[in-house]
């Protein structure tokens, strides 16, 4: 998403539309909330992940990292549903408000941010899937 850029001509080279990411206030907070859930899973979590791997017995810790995956679940998923939004307004506009769809202009756009969101809700469910498997390994310690 941080790379989505596209220009439009209109009639003369001088005279453009552009699109980017940070036109848009929900788009910069979609991808601050990728950044921070990226970081935090490279600095805390995977760290942690693998001293939990060694110590088989540091459950404070381990109910602890459950909770921070929580908040992080929950942000990336605030993120991520904020962008939708404003993505299926670029794809089908708003009639009542009088927003026109820009998505048949700026189809690179469009496309990239699609896809960004895609990868963003995948990253959602494997969130889940790894607070789920956490959960069951600290009920059976």
């Amino acid at each position: 998403m941080g790379t989505t850029n596209e220009t439009l001509p209109f009639f003369t080279q001088f005279v453009q539309f552009s699109a980017q990411y940070n036109d848009l206030p929900t788009f910069t907070f979609f991808v601050i909330a990728n950044s921070i859930v990226c970081g935090y899973l490279l600095v805390i979590s995977l760290p942690l992940s693998i001293f939990h791997i060694i110590r088989r017995a540091a459950i404070n810790s381990r109910i602890i990292l459950v909770i921070f995956d929580t908040v992080m679940l929950a942000l990336l998923t605030a993120g991520a549903s904020a962008a939708t939004a404003i993505v299926y307004l670029a794809h089908n506009g708003n009639a009542s408000a009088n927003w026109v769809a820009i998505c048949q202009q700026f189809n690179s756009f469009c496309g990239r941010t699609s896809g960004s969101l895609i990868g963003s809700f995948g990253g959602v469910l494997i969130f889940m899937l790894l607070i789920i498997t956490s959960a069951v390994a600290i009920s059976r310690c």
